[in-house]
């Protein structure tokens, strides 16, 4: 898959010993100019759905897993493999230092009306739910909280660029 991005987040540096690294899969989901994303309230922002993928699970059944359970997407088809986002960032728990976040991104369809979904608890804790969303509105949002937020989260600068680039690439 093509390398669209790599991001070293300022308090990584070469001499961090121990790392993490996890794959990630995330879908974009187009209907016009709008897209399928999920909405943070914790974070107060907009980001792709998808996440990491399982320990021998193949990375399409984890995204159509992922997709399923935050959305509650119905019929969702992988249709083209978009580009992979590789970032460096700090990480919160003792065992490790960094965190080597390889996302995967691939365009998908779906149905437009959701159902149930089946958030853990941590996403329903931070209140995580789908909307169908102008892309340049969700650009638009998370630009003005990177400039005016001091609860972003570390995703926000990632989803923000990705958000730009595939409207760039699909919805000018």
């Amino acid at each position: 898959m093509n390398l669209l991005r790599t991001t070293y987040h300022p308090d990584v540096n070469s001499t961090n010993p121990s790392r993490l690294h996890r794959i990630a899969a995330r879908g974009i989901i187009l209907n016009g100019s709008n897209i399928l994303l999920m909405y943070t309230e914790r974070y107060h922002d907009y980001s792709l759905p998808g996440g990491g993928v399982d320990d021998g699970e193949h990375i399409i059944e984890g995204l159509i897993r992922e997709i399923e359970e935050e959305t509650g997407a119905r019929n969702i088809q992988v249709l083209d493999p978009y580009g992979t986002y590789e970032e460096y960032r700090p990480w919160y728990k003792p065992e490790h230092d960094v965190l080597h976040m390889v996302s995967h991104c691939y365009l998908c369809s779906a149905d437009e009306e959701l159902g149930e979904t089946s958030h853990e608890d941590y996403e329903q804790a931070n209140g995580m739910v789908p909307v169908w969303i102008s892309i340049h509105d969700a650009i638009s949002h998370n630009r003005e909280v990177m400039a005016n937020s001091d609860k972003k989260g570390l995703s926000i600068e990632r989803e923000t660029w990705l958000l730009e680039k595939i409207a760039s690439d699909f919805c000018s």
